[in-house]
């Protein structure tokens, strides 16, 4: 069995960040932090998001949380009233709608093409915005489509949102170092909408530390007030350890990062190469992160003995029975025409699936 579902770099954690995890045990900082945080760490954050994000936040407008995903749902539950629209361009990370729905909000999804290889634009965010629209979410590098904004595009989603009063944006950067053209920009160094941004990122996948639980956020200091409110309740503060890990994650030279991100170049390249051959599939390139989204319709409602693939969700129990290669449905992303295959893995691996899926497919008539 091959799992290509894993959201996850198959890379180690660097020895600098490693180090500082033991010395933080040997340390005994083993007792109960701030629930926001450390302040040496949020410190450090606030110093990467002002030296690589061109953003102004202090130390007291950070959050740290157990994960990303913690970080958005603070911010979710502290902004979102039942009955609240939330604008959802999709394809999204398979999250944000089940947050939004815990809050009691009401989920708007705004598909994106592919031919715009999968982002809104700033024209049609505008077009789909009411008076009962309270939060965009979006992330860039996007999970699962690898899309990416250019500096310029989210200039003028950031015109969008100033010109709405009381309307909120979450924008989630946690594949920032994974970005394969051009340089990341971020919405909320638009200082016409630095107030109504909050900014989610963290250590998982830049820095290869998903089991060390870090994610953070940058926001206005009612939403911090809030967020750490909600946090308190919840969970307290994040892993003594892993912030202290993080911390050094924060200093540490990007060599060991950007390595990773030129061998994930490499795998994309590869993957959609090999993908040129299946007929049916259409790809866009990914800018980022580590996953392709190809869409898969041209293969609904062809059949394989009795059983017709009718869905995303058919195609990859399909491919999971016949070719033992497990892959994640769109309709987990909220397009039920793709399937998303994660490259975190070897490039010999990446060869055997996609000659697995395509004898798989070969079969289906």
């Amino acid at each position: 069995m091959i799992n290509l579902s894993i959201g996850e770099p198959d890379f180690d954690t660097p020895e600098v960040v490693k180090e500082a995890g033991i010395k933080a045990i040997r340390d005994n900082i083993t007792h109960y932090p701030p629930v926001p945080g450390f302040p040496e760490l949020r410190t450090a954050i606030a110093d990467k998001l002002k030296r690589d994000n061109n953003l102004d936040y202090s130390p007291d407008q950070i959050v740290v949380s157990t994960g990303a995903k913690q970080s958005i749902a603070n911010v979710v539950l502290s902004l979102v009233n039942p009955g609240d629209e939330v604008l959802l361009p999709s394809p999204y990370w398979v999250s944000y709608i089940e947050l939004v729905k815990m809050a009691e909000g009401v989920p708007v999804l705004l598909s994106a093409s592919i031919e715009n290889d999968f982002k809104v634009t700033a024209e049609e965010l505008d077009g789909a915005i009411t008076d009962k629209t309270k939060l965009i979410m979006f992330s860039s590098p996007c999970n699962p489509s690898g899309s990416s904004y250019s500096s310029e595009e989210l200039e003028s989603i950031a015109g969008v949102v100033a010109s709405h009063e009381d309307l909120y944006v979450i924008a989630d950067e946690i594949y920032e170092h994974i970005i394969f053209e051009g340089t990341h920009a971020s919405l909320g160094s638009f200082k016409n909408v630095t107030d109504r941004v909050i900014t989610v990122n963290g250590v998982s996948k830049g820095f290869a530390m998903t089991g060390w639980r870090i994610g953070y956020i940058g926001a206005p200091d009612w939403i911090v007030r809030a967020c750490i409110k909600i946090q308190g309740q919840f969970t307290s503060g994040a892993s003594t350890i892993s912030q202290k890990a993080a911390e050094a994650a924060m200093k540490m030279d990007k060599a060991s990062t950007m390595a990773m991100r030129d061998i994930f170049l490499t795998r994309r390249n590869l993957l959609l190469e090999l993908l040129k051959d299946i007929p049916g599939l259409t790809t866009n390139v990914p800018k980022g992160a580590f996953y392709v989204f190809p869409n898969i319709s041209s293969y609904l409602g062809k059949k394989f003995g009795k059983e017709t693939i009718d869905s995303a969700s058919d195609l990859c129990m399909y491919l999971l029975n016949e070719a033992h290669v497990a892959l994640v449905t769109g309709e987990a992303f909220g397009e039920p025409d793709y399937i998303r295959i994660s490259y975190a893995c070897t490039e010999d691996t990446i060869r055997e699936s996609v000659n697995r899926i395509t004898i798989a497919l070969t079969k289906l008539n």
